[in-house]
């Protein structure tokens, strides 16, 4: 019996070695091991509950059966309701009419720009100025405003050398090179140039600009006139020059003040009405000087167009190409 045993286990352990000597060839380690989940089945008493709240929920959503209810009722509703048989477009206008978007009452208005709020100050200055002039020398304001119409005051004033070394000549041509200057800011405030976003230093520049420039204009006419010996014609022409400055700048108050006061957009129109504005005094002073001068002094008519171009049309350019408009 006890052989019995040792045959046994002697066979068992024999058969472990050999199983554990024996290479595993059906596996491969790189592949992935597929994972099989098991798919669980619902009983019947899950889906008697699932059919039953389904009905539930049918009969609480359709008042109706699916055999009663038409399909086509709800697309004939809104066919009637939006496209309209007759495309009568107006009917539908109507019936809509309330739903529209109603009106603001309130007017929001928009933004409006505006100038250079420190030039208030200036154009204030500037009428205290002028208060100054019509209360001090109310003789001699007078006086230039009336020669603009009429010849015997102004041949009164040529035969006066002193009234244009005057205080009142002298506060009069600095106005009126303030005056035009605060105008050509303010059309450079209209364009949107970037040399107004310098604000006074900008309008002082212009303005003194102005004086220099016609004062230089004045030197270089009596030059002429000495030099070619015509002071009286020159001197007489030169009278006329300066009053129509004058009454061009006190002319021009009431423009640049409304021009500075406004809104921007109304720019073109005070620029229109100025250009028309110096195009009539100038023609008309001139037309005047052409008429008081040339009618005792035979002048070559070559000369005349060379004056006019050089000492008229070219400073006002030059003046426009300088500022930069």
């Amino acid at each position: 019996m006890s052989k019995f045993f040792y045959l046994l286990f002697a066979f068992l352990l024999s058969a472990s070695v050999l199983a554990a000597q024996e290479p595993v060839s059906g596996l491969d380690s790189v592949a992935a091991v597929k994972y099989r989940y098991k798919r669980y089945r619902v009983d019947s008493a899950t889906e008697a509950r699932q059919v039953f709240v389904t009905d539930s929920l049918m009969r609480h959503t359709w008042v109706l059966p699916d055999s009663l209810i038409n399909k086509g009722a709800l697309l004939d509703t809104l066919q009637k309701e939006y496209i309209y048989p007759k495309l009568d477009l107006l009917a539908w206008q109507h019936q809509y009419q309330h739903l529209k978007k109603k009106a603001n009452p309130y007017q929001l208005g928009t933004r409006i720009r505006k100038g250079n709020v420190g030039l208030l100050g200036f154009v204030f200055l500037m009428l205290i100025i002028f208060a100054i002039l019509k209360y001090a020398f109310s003789k001699q304001l007078y006086a230039i405003v009336q020669s603009f119409f009429s010849n015997r005051i102004l041949n009164n004033i040529n035969k006066e050398d002193n009234l244009f070394s005057s205080w009142p000549f002298l506060l009069l041509f600095v106005q009126f090179g303030f005056v035009f200057g605060m105008f050509f800011f303010l059309v450079a405030q209209w364009k949107d140039m970037y040399q107004a976003k310098d604000g006074f230093k900008f309008f002082f520049t212009i303005s003194v600009t102005i004086i220099v420039f016609y004062a230089l204009k004045m030197l270089v006419l009596r030059f002429l006139g000495f030099l070619f010996n015509v002071q009286k014609p020159v001197g007489e022409y030169i009278s006329i020059l300066y009053l129509s400055y004058f009454n061009a700048s006190l002319l021009f108050i009431p423009l640049v003040v409304s021009f500075a006061l406004s809104p921007l957009k109304y720019g073109e129109a005070y620029i229109v009405l100025a250009f028309l504005l110096l195009g009539l005094i100038f023609a008309i002073q001139l037309l005047r000087a052409g008429v008081t001068i040339l009618s005792n002094n035979k002048f070559s008519k070559m000369h005349l167009i060379l004056y006019f171009c050089a000492l008229e049309i070219c400073p006002i350019l030059i003046l426009i190409k300088t500022i930069g408009l």
